[in-house]
């Protein structure tokens, strides 16, 4: 018998990657009638159609209306923009 099939297996093993399904604030702006925004309202609104389990928001637009936004992840100009507006970033962990 070969000495590679006597080795016991062992090395690296990868780790299964998130998928964060990905906001700008722009996309947010056209919410104006919800005052708390999660991954699941989203869903049901159609603005996210992949399966994830994640939300990140990107500082990308303008945001005028206070938003209490729940998500996995903020971006910095994101998290900025949305406290200067008088809204909440809520992390969830």
């Amino acid at each position: 018998m070969p000495l590679i099939r006597k080795m016991p297996k062992r090395g690296f093993n990868t780790v299964p990657r998130k998928d964060f399904a990905i906001i700008n604030l722009d996309r947010l702006a056209l919410l104006k009638k919800e005052s708390s925004i999660t991954l699941e309202l989203l869903k049901d609104k159609g603005m996210i159609k992949k399966r994830v389990n994640f939300l990140k928001v990107m500082g990308n637009g303008d945001v005028t209306i206070p938003f209490n936004i729940s998500a996995h992840a903020f971006s910095k100009t994101a998290m900025e923009k949305i406290k200067n507006a008088g809204g909440k970033c809520i992390v969830i962990k």
